[in-house]
């Protein structure tokens, strides 16, 4: 296991280790890309939009579940900060039974109701049977997926990035081999289509899935439980109560964003087909653009709840201002070279003599910027997570995105046109920073709830500072 990260320099510390995280949104990423190129070239236009609302519908139903893993780092961490390695493992151990037990709930469930599921976001009828194969797919290959997303969020919890981005990088290159093989067919291998695709993902999942285990294993890592420690996978009431407190509004977080995009997109797309196409093509680059800034957050997450747990409230400062100035330098890089570079960029996903170019363009020279703030609020909700105040950051998102973004597009169309759209990404992103910076400076998110049973949380109250840098 890696030393704690509640030792070192902070700035380096923090680097090394949100850089492997900053890595596996990036792997991630290109995975879908790699799966989408292939559907889409292979198969055909219909096949990549019914792969696309099979994505949609899965990831709504897992969006709230997802905060549970979020939620068992958190504890992890804050246990092995405060010296308690046992709180740590009944930790991981309630929340994986938890965590897989809501998979499989969801795999079992979602089966029989692919084609309900898929009517309720309006799957066109062209597309809606390859949509409901791919989707029963998806959900056979589902409790290996969310087992490897919870092992790597609990090993982040005990400041190990590395090798699960290690173990994510084999995963995802075995993929990119078994895709085309699966999908197309090779040698003794049939052409199994949309099949294939997820085939692929489920087999290079529980690859992964199956050497990080051997790795925590043979490591003797603290947080591995063999048949002996079966007993601390039966749902611990204290904790399970703390998890679902505070990985329910962790969750929701990802069900605001995903709603607050399909509310954006029925503004833009009335706009017409130029409009529409601009933005969808200005998205795939914001994607990476912020994927420093999430990084980061993760990262100060882990980092932060460690020092919580060790009672030492200074380091938690230091680690505020390193974030900030890593992701102001980070996503500011990027958005210089995106600006810079921005018609190549942009050819990527658009026709060099497309009209929508421009209008992507101009788009990208507005949003893009506001990043750079919305970076800085990532930043500061990861600290703030990190001391199980996790319900502030979702009403202040609920505001960024539900009380300043969509009545901007929507209110200021009027006057400003399809302008009103692009500014109100800037004007939501500094209220965000605004009121991220108020909560941060006077919120009372040092007053931490006592997440687990046995974690000495009295010495952390009494140091911990009205307000800290």
């Amino acid at each position: 296991m890696r030393p704690l990260l509640t030792h070192g320099s902070v700035g380096a510390t923090l680097l090394r280790f949100a850089l492997p995280v900053l890595g596996g949104y990036v792997l991630q990423s290109l995975g879908h890309s790699l799966h989408a190129a292939w559907i889409g070239s292979a198969l055909g236009g219909a096949a990549l939009a019914a792969a696309t609302q099979a994505n949609n519908v899965l990831f709504a139903l897992i969006a709230v579940v997802f905060g549970i893993s979020q939620a068992a780092g958190i504890l992890v961490a804050q246990a092995l900060g405060a010296g308690a390695p046992g709180q740590a493992r009944r930790a991981t151990g309630t929340g994986a039974s938890l965590f897989l037990g809501s998979a499989v709930l969801i795999a079992v469930a979602g089966w029989p109701l692919a084609p309900v599921l898929l009517d309720w976001i309006h799957t066109p009828p062209a597309v809606a049977p390859l949509a409901q194969s791919y989707l029963r797919w998806l959900l056979l290959a589902l409790p290996l997926q969310m087992l490897f997303i919870y092992v790597t969020a609990v090993l982040r919890g005990a400041g190990e990035a590395h090798r699960p981005f290690c173990f994510l990088l084999g995963g995802v290159a075995l993929d990119a081999a078994l895709a085309p093989a699966l999908i197309l067919g090779w040698g003794p291998i049939p052409a199994m289509g949309m099949a294939g695709s997820a085939l692929a993902l489920g087999l290079s999942q529980a690859a992964s899935l199956a050497a990080l285990l051997a790795w925590m294993r043979c490591t003797h890592h603290p947080l591995w439980m063999s048949l002996r420690d079966r007993h601390l996978f039966v749902p611990d009431g204290r904790t399970a109560q703390a998890l679902v407190r505070t990985g329910l509004p962790m969750g929701l977080q990802m069900v605001v964003v995903s709603g607050a995009l399909v509310a954006l997109l029925a503004v833009v797309n009335p706009q017409g087909e130029r409009i529409a196409s601009a933005y969808s093509a200005a998205m795939q680059l914001w994607t990476y653009v912020q994927m420093p800034a999430l990084a980061l957050g993760a990262a100060c997450t882990s980092m932060a709840a460690q020092c919580v747990g060790a009672g030492d409230w200074q380091r938690i400062g230091r680690i505020t201002r390193c974030g900030v100035l890593y992701s102001l330098a980070l996503t500011g890089g990027l958005v210089a070279l995106v600006l810079l570079l921005d018609r190549q960029a942009l050819s990527l996903f658009l026709p060099a003599e497309s009209p929508a170019l421009a209008s992507a363009r101009q788009i990208n020279q507005v949003v893009i910027g506001s990043f750079m703030l919305l970076g800085v609020s990532a930043v500061l909700a990861g600290v703030v997570r990190s001391t199980g105040a996790v319900w502030a950051p979702l009403w202040l998102l609920v505001l960024t995105l539900w009380g300043m973004r969509l009545p901007v597009a929507a209110g200021l169309q009027p006057w400003w046109g399809a302008d009103a759209l692009w500014w109100s990404f800037p004007v939501s992103a500094l209220c965000s920073l605004a009121m991220s910076l108020a909560y941060y400076r006077w919120g009372r998110w040092r007053q931490p709830p006592q997440l687990l049973d046995g974690l000495p949380l009295d010495h952390r109250a009494r140091q911990a500072p009205a307000t800290a840098a």
